[in-house]
């Protein structure tokens, strides 16, 4: 009976292997391109957020109908930052993943249309699922045509279709208002220069 759980377990550790491909696993920023101020470190094989307004993005694919895994902590409350998904074009400054594609957020103080597993400003979390300060939070952002699912944390918190009605746009920093690609590049955001967000995986499943 060992015998077969241990090889059931090296089964299931080989299958997850096949079909999650890591694109961030610590070793390297191999694939990845900063745009716009501030940087994010690679610290002890973690991605680390620091100064100000930037886009990290993978740049050798565009990615659709796809399974996007982030692994991320934060240090405090108003750690701000963001993935990134349906870029259509290789992103020029650090607005343009805001404008073009959507930024799935990660913020645990803001209100539910700009915290953590929100569409920043268009699909609000349904729930709110963030781990304490340095726990670590695992984010699933699911495209499927032109629907997105975000999980966090084993839990889903938002499902938005970009057919459906969005709230009205009120202010500039906020996303222009319309339809995203549904084969896009896909980056994290360094906010400010108080935050402080780190990451340790980023994988696809296609």
């Amino acid at each position: 009976m060992k015998r077969v759980l241990v090889c059931l377990l090296a089964l299931a550790a080989a299958t997850y292997a096949e079909e999650w491909k890591k694109i961030f696993d610590g070793s390297s920023l191999n694939g990845w391109k900063h745009v716009g101020p501030g940087e994010m470190k690679l610290e002890n094989g973690e991605l680390v957020t620091s100064g100000g307004m930037g886009l990290l993005y993978y740049e050798p694919q565009k990615f659709g109908n796809t399974t996007v895994r982030v692994v991320f902590k934060t240090t405090g409350q108003r750690d701000n930052s963001g993935v990134y998904i349906r870029m259509p074009e290789k992103p020029h400054d650090a607005w343009y993943g805001v404008h073009n594609g959507y930024e799935v957020q990660i913020d645990a103080a803001g209100d539910d249309w700009h915290c953590t597993g929100a569409i920043y400003s268009l699909s609000k979390a349904e729930k709110r699922t963030q781990k304490a300060a340095n726990e670590w939070n695992t984010m699933d952002i699911v495209l499927a045509g032109g629907v997105t699912k975000v999980y966090l944390n084993g839990q889903l918190i938002n499902d938005f279709d970009q057919r459906n009605p969005v709230p009205e746009r009120k202010i500039w920093y906020e996303p222009v208002r319309g339809p995203r690609a549904e084969v896009g590049y896909i980056g994290l955001q360094n906010h400010d220069g108080n935050s402080h967000v780190t990451f340790k995986e980023v994988s696809v499943k296609q």
